[in-house]
């Protein structure tokens, strides 16, 4: 089968109903708490994509016996210091940026030295911000031209505690040192830049000895040694990051409107709905819950006629970090010069999505100025493409792929883009909600 899809008209109006996939940052926090924790852990809901495969995958090779069925699984955890595993393996992390940095911290006392690899676009990502806390533990390294995968680990037995200050609102190496300093002799202290919680949320769920205090613009966070964690049952909430794809385009269509139910509403997850609606799109919150720490809710959205345009704040971005290709898509139809600031994380993630997000607008026919950390984007209300468009070598970056698709389906012209398999990463039944909604 053909690499690649075509997309040639518009998307018709529709009223639905969805489900989307499990949080993906929930279904492998998931896997990795359960192979840590006592006694067999069960979710529900899972995400059966790549990324989590390869988590699950991951701790099968450190011992620990897991069986999938659909979307159900089952993790036979062997407590907090189970993991059993012959010298010299070789962990794959793929794609998973989330695997592959918070599994270090879960290894920082291993005992032989495991190697860490992924795929071609994770090999270029920044390993050396995660290696260089972890070694503060007493944690050994090896990587690639400094800062690379492939890289060796070899772990401590008797770990030290750290003060760690993380400034870059990476949920990933804030998360990582949060797994090893629970494996350390004494108190590990950070002080984070706002990003994702679900790690501390696990935590307090599970009553484990990891204390936060919000302040305004960071967290202060205190971990003490685990001595066990329970097993953890769990009926995995639908991820917004997913949920975003359908939110934009029904923004973006006419007389349309859909109902995403049970999606991750973590606040630290939220800021994409933030800013919709600071540029007014019609969107609203129902069925609010709390579930095992994390909040969740039905998201009701319909078409927006007039987009406004937005100095989008900056205190915003880490908790939008996974949309703003989709936000650029909303900038481009709202009427006058949207900017969008400090983004060089953006860069930071599966390919540089700051720069690809500035060459799909201009593709699209929008003007837009970038630099290493911002854009800015001159909307136009009336834009209708007429040209053809080919999206390609984008690094397999699932979000540019998705983000195209919607692109093509708002604003008409014949779009070809490459690398469809690129969604099995995140979102494997993209394309099937998709089809659910042209029906």
């Amino acid at each position: 089968m053909p690499n690649s899809i075509t997309i040639k008209n518009k998307i018709k109006n529709y009223n639905k109903k969805i489900f989307v996939s499990g949080d993906k940052s929930l279904s492998i926090r998931w896997v990795l708490f359960s192979s840590i924790a006592s006694g067999v852990s069960t979710a529900k809901n899972l995400l059966t994509s790549e990324d989590v495969m390869a988590a699950i995958q991951a701790v099968r090779k450190l011992g620990i016996k897991v069986i999938l069925k659909g979307q159900t699984c089952r993790i036979y955890g062997k407590g907090f210091n189970g993991y059993k595993f012959k010298k010299n393996i070789i962990i794959d992390s793929k794609n998973s940026g989330t695997l592959g940095r918070l599994i270090l911290g879960i290894l920082a006392n291993c005992s032989f030295p495991i190697k860490l690899i992924g795929d071609k676009s994770l090999s270029k990502r920044d390993f050396k911000r995660i290696s260089d806390p972890l070694k503060k533990f007493g944690v050994k390294f090896k990587l690639k031209k400094g800062k690379h995968l492939p890289l060796k680990i070899l772990g401590n037995q008797n770990l030290n505690p750290i003060k760690y200050y993380e400034n870059r609102g990476s949920a990933q190496c804030k998360s990582s040192v949060i797994f090893a300093g629970m494996r350390a002799n004494g108190t590990t202290y950070i002080k984070a830049k706002k990003s994702r919680n679900h790690t501390e949320l696990l935590c307090k769920y599970l009553k484990l000895p990891v204390k936060t205090k919000t302040k305004k613009n960071y967290d202060l966070i205190e971990i003490k040694k685990v001595k066990k964690i329970n097993s953890l049952n769990y009926d995995i909430p639908s991820d917004i990051s997913s949920s975003a794809f359908f939110i934009i385009l029904t923004a973006l269509s006419k007389n349309s409107s859909l109902l995403i139910k049970n999606v991750n509403i973590n606040p630290t997850r939220t800021g994409v709905l933030t800013i919709l609606k600071k540029m007014r799109i019609n969107i609203k919150l129902k069925n609010i819950k709390t579930y095992k720490g994390e909040k969740t809710a039905d998201i009701f959205v319909e078409s927006t006629e007039k987009i406004k345009s937005i100095n989008c704040p900056v205190k915003l971005n880490s908790e939008a970090i996974d949309e703003f290709l989709l936000i650029f898509l909303i900038a481009a139809r709202a009427k006058g010069i949207s900017y969008f600031k400090n983004l060089s994380e953006l860069n930071q993630k599966e390919s540089p999505r700051l720069k690809w997000g500035a060459k799909i607008l201009k593709k699209m026919g929008i003007k837009n100025e970038v630099t290493e950390n911002s854009i800015k984007i001159f909307g136009n209300p009336n834009l209708q493409i007429n040209e053809k468009i080919i999206i390609k070598n984008f690094l397999k970056d699932h979000r540019v792929f998705m983000t195209s698709v919607i692109a093509a389906l708002s604003f008409g012209g014949t779009w070809k883009i490459y690398d469809k398999n690129s969604i099995n990463t995140s979102f494997p039944n993209f394309l099937k909600i998709i089809d659910e909604l042209k029906k």
